[in-house]
């Protein structure tokens, strides 16, 4: 049987060969269009490249790449105490993206992290400025104020945050039917304005109706005629005559007269 035997003279090439192959392949990165390669020259920052083919010498430049899409971050729920005692826990969910490369990879060690913890405590801090109210309501104003806070802080970080929404304000079974009591006395103080309100407008059509009729004494008895109409075509076995106060006083001073 013929036996392969490798000397350490032919084993010294290959590994040269293969090692140079290693390197060869590693030079070459290629970042698609929403990526950027930070570039360190011996640990220095030199560039910002891509998107393309990016040539890295080994051992002398090292690359980062960043993601430049936006990033949807759960902000995890966060108990908050709102300005009158009130206890909440809120999520919320925030839209960011990075603008700058250089400043994210620089200035801040993980600026993903980074930016999820200030969104929970500008999340508590922001929301416990205002009333229970306040939280259910008027949303759009609590999102605008907690994205122009985070927008300002992050800027340093190259980053830019776009937008964020309050998701869920969940309250405890308590606080639920107060809230659910509250808002039946409301709307039974509205149904009592309302009839309140209809009953002064009726009172006004009243007396004006009562001034008309004053003035045409022919008119109060149409009246008494139509009320009569309205009587009949009830089929009632009870029928009721209206008797004017003026004809009344006319019959008690035709007796009056009579007697003396």
């Amino acid at each position: 049987m013929m036996e392969l035997v490798i000397t350490s003279g032919m084993l010294t090439p290959v590994l040269v060969v293969f090692l140079i192959v290693i390197i060869a392949f590693s030079m070459f990165h290629i970042l698609r269009e929403y990526q950027r390669g930070v570039i360190f020259f011996l640990g220095r920052f030199q560039a910002v490249k891509g998107p393309g083919l990016i040539i890295v010498v080994p051992f002398i430049q090292q690359i980062v790449k960043v993601d430049l899409r936006t990033v949807v971050m759960d902000v995890p729920s966060q108990d908050v105490i709102s300005r009158d005692n009130v206890s909440v826990r809120v999520n919320a969910v925030i839209y960011f993206r990075v603008l700058d490369s250089q400043k994210a990879i620089i200035n801040v060690e993980d600026y993903f992290q980074a930016t999820s913890q200030l969104a929970q405590t500008t999340l508590r801090s922001v929301l416990g400025q205002h009333d229970l109210d306040e939280m259910l309501a008027n949303r759009d104003m609590l999102n605008a104020d907690i994205q122009s806070i985070l927008d300002a802080r992050t800027d340093g970080w190259g980053i830019k945050v776009s937008n964020v929404e309050i998701k869920h304000v969940d309250l405890n079974e308590t606080m639920i039917r107060a809230i659910a009591k509250q808002a039946e006395a409301e709307r039974v103080r509205r149904a009592k304005v309302i009839h309140a309100s209809g009953e002064m407008e009726a009172s006004e059509k009243l007396v004006e109706a009562a001034g008309r009729l004053a003035q045409q004494p022919n008119a109060i008895l149409l009246r008494y005629l139509q009320t009569l109409t309205e009587i009949a075509g009830e089929k009632s076995s009870t029928i009721l005559f209206p008797m004017p106060t003026e004809l009344m006083s006319t019959l008690f001073k035709t007796n009056k007269d009579g007697d003396k």
